[in-house]
Order: C-alpha cells, then sequence, then structure tokens
C-alpha cells in the first residue's frame, strides 16, 4: 500500500501529464489554423502520449491498491507568438514535468517505496528524450526563423513522426 503522501502525489502527476496533453492537443490545432500540419502532428503525437503518461501512472495506482482522484485541469492557451514560441513552450513545460517527477521521486526514496522508484526511473529516463526532442526543434527553428522554405521544411519533417 502506498503512503497518503506518495498517493496525493502520483495523482498531482497524472494531473500533470493530462494538462500537458490538453496543451499539446490546443497547440496542435493552432498549427492546423496556420497551415503548418507536420508541426500539428507532432503535437498531436505527443498529445497522445502524454495521455499514455497518465495513463500509466493511473494502472499503477490501481495495481497497488491506492485510489486515482482526478482534478481540474486548467484550460490551455489557445493562441500562440510564433511557431518559435510554441516549441519554446514546449521545452518549458517538459522541463516543469521533469521537475515535478524529480520532487515525486525523491519522496519515494525518502518514504522508502521502492516499487514507486523502479515505476519513476522509467518516466526519468522518458523525460531526458522529451527534453531533448523539444530542445533539437527549438534550435533548429533559432536558425531557420520563422517563415519560408526552411521552415515548411521542417514542418515536414516534423510529420513524419510516428507515435513512439
Amino acid at each position: 500500500m502506498m503512503t497518503k503522501e506518495i498517493l496525493e502525489g502520483i495523482n498531482d502527476q497524472i494531473r500533470n501529464e493530462l494538462s500537458s496533453a490538453y496543451l499539446y492537443l490546443s497547440m496542435s490545432s493552432y498549427c492546423e489554423a496556420q497551415s503548418l500540419p507536420g508541426m500539428a502532428k507532432w503535437l498531436r503525437v505527443q498529445w497522445q502520449e502524454e495521455q499514455e503518461h497518465a495513463m500509466k501512472l493511473f494502472d499503477y495506482v490501481n495495481a497497488r491498491g491506492g485510489h486515482v482522484v482526478l482534478q481540474a485541469i486548467d484550460r490551455p492557451p489557445a493562441k500562440f507568438k510564433s511557431p518559435l514560441d510554441i516549441f519554446q513552450q514546449v521545452l518549458l513545460h517538459e522541463q516543469k514535468v521533469t521537475a515535478s517527477i524529480h520532487k515525486l521521486y525523491e519522496l519515494a526514496l525518502k518514504v522508502k517505496d521502492y516499487p514507486t522508484q523502479i515505476e519513476l526511473q522509467w518516466f526519468i529516463k522518458e523525460q531526458v528524450e522529451e527534453e531533448k526532442n523539444a530542445n533539437e526543434i527549438v534550435e533548429q527553428m533559432k536558425m531557420i526563423g520563422d517563415v519560408g522554405t526552411p521552415l515548411i521544411m521542417l514542418d515536414r519533417q516534423l510529420s513524419m513522426r510516428a507515435k513512439s
């Protein structure tokens, strides 16, 4: 059985993952409206992954005999300054999620919840990949700018992202 603190922390992380999904879906919608279907697709795949992360934690809580209590999710922004702004926000958001997972892992260490430590190791590894991917896109966009042929080429490249 999980401690009350661990259960609350995981419930918070489920909210964080679902909030991330909601944000990425909003960003995807914006990109569609801006005729950037590749970026929209990339963000939709990201939306799907975040939902899967939430469900992984959801299933973990249930497997440990806990009870998931869903929390309210804030409405995400609907407008963005530019494609670069979107992916800078993705990177900042992923860094925020990483920090929340690290905090939860530190709690699992403190209370000696070994199963939760093992479960969270997967998320820690996943966040390294999430931040790397977002950072690469940000750096590429800084090099090419927000308009013209290079942006269209990057958009096409991002459209090739498959569900991982």
